[in-house]
């Protein structure tokens, strides 16, 4: 019997595929499942992979080579897809599914399954019928968390393990906490199961961010020890309302008509995105979560940004029915209700400030990561900058070796420019250079322009040494066409790619193209030029400022016939400015330079005034 090929397999397949909701699987060669998707309509989602391959991005075209089966889950509706497709992708693995990467184990607080239960700092949630609260952005979080409940209420903080049988029959003594009154001691019996267990019931309600559930109680039993003249009961309830009511205003970011919410938002960054999610309950953020989440199979942003959403409701346990996101997504209203403040006057202020909170998570999320790969491997993440900015700026060479140029001048006078090289994106300052404009009358930056370009390549031609992959020319078409004229002299027109950027809209111009390319504000590529640029120009500027200051000093104070440049040095040293010389004494001058000098400096300028 002939062997069926794998697409003649899938074909068949595609021809039976019904038409429901459900979860499809692809499996490879050997028979492992490299991805998992969800489909409102399993037939027309399965059957877009194998149809319109051109439309599908280079991940996906390889992804679906290595398909040589499909195995289906059918499901009553959207939502059930939905979260079948999280769990098997949580469970599963796929090599082509999205990865979410935290880098680090976030911190809980627990609440222990037992007759007089503990709370407890955790880094892992584990199956052991505990109640978990988080996860929490910092530990320094928890640790005051702890110590706020510490303060408000009395429990245990030992590990015996406690049951009322064994209490009885006085088996346990009273540790270290009850004798510094931070436990009312169940242990030997002094607190009954249930007066302890309603304290760590007003511990959940606080951890739920239920504040004022629990003032209102602490207010009303204050209200109740004064009526019965305990005074000192009420002057301790009255502390614990403080604490309590001093935390909240801390916490409380937003109204407390927000009850319970989700709040979910991201930053693109090519083919993955920096998310975060916040749980706000009573106005306060409870839970905090950021990750780097990367796409794997050519999803699109939103594509990923969901499945992000719904592998974190599962993995911390969200169960909001209403979430705050950016944009609308593609959710079932049976799983949850999504508000998208910025396109509703319905929703607006509080909702737009969590959102824009949870923005700022996401940037410093990806800052973070940005931060610790350039300490941990600098050498490896910048050759993943250098390789962005080929496939950004559409270059034939990796641009390992930059070079940029700007000019200088005020009104045509003292007119320069400067030359910055930088190497994988890091400056080599070794390799800087000034140029004095020669040729140019006026203030003539195109002219300029074309003057150093022709001087830097013409010298490393005579040098033989290597030439850089990118020049980068400060300014629009004018300079750029200035600098393409000096390479065609110098037949290196085809042998460096160049390009120009235009400081108002930070445009890039290349050569014999009227339209230039507008890279997005936030992209790496597009701030790496800009550095370079600011470099350059920082650069020039400096030099300048040098020859400006020095051509200053000379005409004023060498043209003083009998007046050299170590005295003017002299002077300036001592007065600081051509100003506080022309004002100073003849004592003053003959202090610093000498009576015969200081006579004729004093008479300099004493004539001209």
């Amino acid at each position: 019997m002939q062997e069926t090929k794998p697409y003649d397999k899938i074909s068949i397949k595609l021809e039976t595929l019904p038409t429901k909701p459900g979860v499809y699987q692809f499996l490879d060669k050997n028979n492992s499942i490299i991805y998992v998707g969800k489909a409102k309509n399993l037939k027309s989602r399965v059957k877009s992979y194998f149809t319109h391959k051109n439309s599908h991005s280079d991940k996906t075209r390889v992804m679906v080579k290595h398909i040589c089966d499909i195995k289906l889950v059918v499901v009553n509706n959207e939502t059930e897809a939905l979260l079948l497709e999280a769990n098997m992708i949580k469970n599963l693995k796929p090599r082509y599914n999205i990865l979410m990467r935290d880098d680090k184990k976030y911190p809980y607080l627990k609440i222990t399954k037992e007759p007089f239960p503990r709370i407890e700092k955790v880094r892992t949630v584990q199956k052991d019928n505990g109640i978990y609260f988080g996860p929490f952005p910092k530990g320094s979080i928890i640790v005051e968390i702890m110590q706020i409940v510490r303060h408000l209420f009395k429990y245990r903080s030992c590990h015996l393990p406690l049951n009322v049988e064994d209490i009885k029959k006085g088996k346990y003594k009273a540790c270290l906490d009850v004798q510094i009154n931070l436990c009312d001691a169940p242990c030997i019996g002094n607190q009954s199961q249930k007066d302890y267990n309603d304290i760590f019931e007003k511990i959940q309600q606080i951890l739920n961010g239920n504040f004022q559930q629990i003032i209102n109680s602490m207010t009303e039993e204050m209200f109740q020890a004064v009526k019965e003249l305990r005074f000192e009961d009420a002057h301790v309830l009255k502390e614990k309302i403080k604490v309590l009511e001093n935390y909240k205003n801390k916490t409380a970011v937003v109204s407390n008509k927000i009850h319970n919410v989700e709040v979910y938002s991201y930053i693109e960054d090519e083919e993955k995105i920096y998310f975060n999610a916040m749980k706000v309950v009573n106005g306060c953020i409870i839970s905090s979560y950021s990750a780097e989440v990367i796409g794997k199979a050519g999803e699109s942003c939103e594509d990923i940004f969901r499945l992000a959403i719904i592998q974190t409701r599962n993995k911390f346990h969200f169960n909001s029915d209403k979430i705050v996101v950016p944009q609308k997504l593609d959710l079932p209203k049976e799983y949850v209700r999504q508000i998208i403040p910025k396109s509703s006057p319905v929703y607006s202020g509080e909702y737009v400030k969590l959102l824009e909170l949870s923005y700022h998570n996401a940037m410093f999320e990806k800052s973070d990561r940005i931060k610790r790969a350039t300490l941990v491997d600098p050498d490896r993440w910048n050759m993943k900058v250098v390789e962005q900015m080929q496939k950004d700026l559409h270059l034939p060479l990796l641009p390992k070796h930059i070079e940029c140029f700007d000019n200088s001048n005020i009104q045509g006078n003292f007119p320069v420019a400067s030359c910055v090289v930088f190497r994988n994106c890091k400056p080599s300052t070794a390799e800087y250079r000034h140029f004095n404009i020669k040729s140019v009358d006026g203030p003539d930056d195109f002219a300029s322009m074309k003057e150093i370009i022709y001087r830097r390549y013409s010298r490393l031609q005579r040098e033989e040494k290597p030439l850089p992959d990118l020049i980068v020319v400060d300014g629009g078409k004018g300079q750029l066409h200035a600098a393409v004229e000096s390479l065609t002299n110098l037949g290196l027109m085809n042998k460096i790619s160049i390009i120009g950027i235009a400081k108002r809209l930070e445009e890039i111009f290349y050569p014999d193209d009227p339209y230039p390319l507008c890279l997005d504000k936030r992209s790496t590529t597009l701030k790496v030029i800009q550095h370079i640029r600011d470099e350059a120009h920082r650069f020039g500027i400096s030099f300048h400022r040098n020859k400006r200051s020095k051509a200053t000093i000379r005409t004023q104070l060498t043209d003083i016939k009998g007046i050299g440049n170590n005295t003017a040095q002299k002077l300036l040293l001592k007065f600081a400015s051509v100003q506080r010389i022309k004002t100073a004494t003849l004592a003053e001058l003959e202090e610093c330079v000498g009576k015969s000098k200081a006579a004729i400096i004093f008479r300099h300028f004493n004539q001209q005034t």
